[in-house]
C-alpha cells in the first residue's frame, strides 16, 4: 500500500489504496471526473464524498474539492476507507425453515436474498430475518446476541443452510466445517455436458488477475479447492446438464468457478457464465424464452449432512428445487 503521508487520517484502515498519474488527455479534467473513468467500480458520488473526507492526496497535499482541475503529471493518491457493516436490525422477512431446536436452524434460502447485511444490502437479509424470527433465542455468538452464520451461499443461489443459535453450537460447526465433516451437494445446470460424465476438480482459487471482481483458478497462490461432479441428466441433446457438485471445500463461488474452469459455465450465471447467442440459439424454443427472464446461476444447495455438535444426533436434509430451476430444466 502507498505510503499516503501522515496527514491523511484515514490511510490506517484503508482497504484499498490507489496511486495514479495524470497524462496529457487528462489535463484539466475534473477531479471527479478523472476518477470515475480511472476507478469506474467506485461511483461518482461515493468518490466526491471520499474527496471532501480528505481521502484524496495530489502531489502529497490533501484536495477537498471534486472540481479540482487537474495537470498533467500530477500524482494523485486515493485511500478508500474499509467499509463498516450497518447494525443488523430485525425484519419480519417470512423464512422457509426445514428444521428448529434451540441450538440451530436449516433454511432453505430463495434466491435473491443476501445472508448478511453489507454495503449496499442493509436491510432485507437472512440475517435481518434471523433477528425478528429468533429474538431472544439467540443466546450469544461471541457475546452478542446475533445468528452464528457458519457459512454462506451466494445471494442468486438458493438452497440449504445451517444456522447456530448458541456459541457452543456454532464453535462446533465451525469446526465440522474445517474438518470437511459437512456433508454438502448441489445442483446445478451447466453448458454442454462434462466429458468424463463424471469427475474431480482440483484447482487453487483465488482472486482473478484480470478482473478483481471474479474469482478463478490460479496457477499460484489462492486457496485449495476440490469439487466433485456427476452427470445426472443432459438435457436438449447435450447443449446443456444437469449436475450434482459435492465440495470438499468451501471457497469463495467454488462450483462456478470451476464448472467455468472445466468448460462448462452455470446457465444464467451473469459473473462467470457465457450466454451467448449461439448457444442460446441451439437451445429449445421453450427454453430460449425461459433464458431471457432467468437472471441467476443455475445453482441449488441440495443438501446438508452433519453430526449435531450438542445432541450428536445424525442430520440430512434435502430440499426441492425452486420452482423457477425446475422450469428452466423442464423447458430444456
Amino acid at each position: 500500500m502507498p505510503d499516503f503521508g501522515t496527514n491523511l487520517d484515514t490511510n490506517r484502515n484503508a482497504e484499498q489504496a490507489y496511486t495514479l498519474i495524470v497524462e496529457e488527455a487528462e489535463k484539466k479534467l475534473r477531479l471527479d471526473k478523472f476518477l470515475a473513468d480511472r476507478l469506474p467500480d467506485l461511483s461518482r458520488s461515493r468518490l466526491q464524498a471520499l474527496i471532501t473526507q480528505k481521502c484524496l492526496l495530489i502531489d502529497g497535499a490533501i484536495i477537498e474539492t471534486p472540481n479540482y482541475r487537474l495537470k498533467v503529471g500530477q500524482s494523485v493518491s486515493l485511500s478508500v476507507p474499509q467499509a463498516v457493516d450497518p447494525e443488523p436490525v430485525a425484519q419480519d422477512i417470512p423464512l422457509d425453515i426445514v428444521f428448529e431446536d434451540p441450538y440451530l436452524l436449516i433454511i432453505n434460502k430463495p434466491s435473491g436474498m443476501v445472508v448478511h447485511p453489507a454495503p449496499g444490502n442493509s436491510d432485507g437479509t437472512l440475517v435481518n430475518a434471523l433477528l425478528y424470527h429468533c429474538g431472544e433465542d439467540f443466546k450469544g455468538i461471541g457475546g452478542v446476541k446475533r445468528p452464528g452464520i457458519v457459512h454462506r451461499i451466494d445471494k442468486d443461489t438458493s438452497g440449504l443452510m445451517v444456522v447456530a443459535k448458541t456459541d457452543e453450537c456454532h464453535q462446533g460447526l465451525v469446526q465440522l466445517f474445517a474438518a470437511h465433516d459437512i456433508e454438502r451437494s448441489y445442483n446445478a445446470v451447466v453448458w454442454g455436458y462434462p466429458k468424463p460424465a463424471s469427475g474431480r476438480i482440483e484447482g487453487n482459487i483465488g482472486r482473478s488477475p484480470k478482473n478483481r471482481k471474479k474469482m478463478a483458478v490460479v496457477p499460484r497462490g489462492g486457496k485449495a479447492a476440490i469439487t466433485h461432479y456427476k452427470t445426472l441428466q443432459i438435457l436438449s441433446s447435450g447443449a446443456a446438464s444437469l449436475i450434482e457438485c459435492r465440495l470438499e471445500t468451501g471457497r469463495t463461488h467454488q462450483i462456478r468457478v470451476h464448472m467455468t474452469h472445466s468448460g462448462h459455465p452455470l446457465l444464467g450465471d451473469p459473473l462467470y457464465g457465457s450466454q451467448s447467442q449461439s448457444r442460446i440459439r441451439n437451445l429449445p424454443s421453450a427454453a430460449q424464452e425461459k433464458m431471457k427472464s432467468f437472471e441467476r446461476q443455475a445453482l441449488h444447495a441440495k443438501t446438508l449432512g452433519f453430526i449435531h455438535p450438542i445432541t450428536k444426533e445424525e442430520l440430512t436434509f434435502s430440499s426441492e428445487l425452486s420452482i423457477d430451476l425446475k422450469d428452466l430444466i423442464n423447458s430444456l
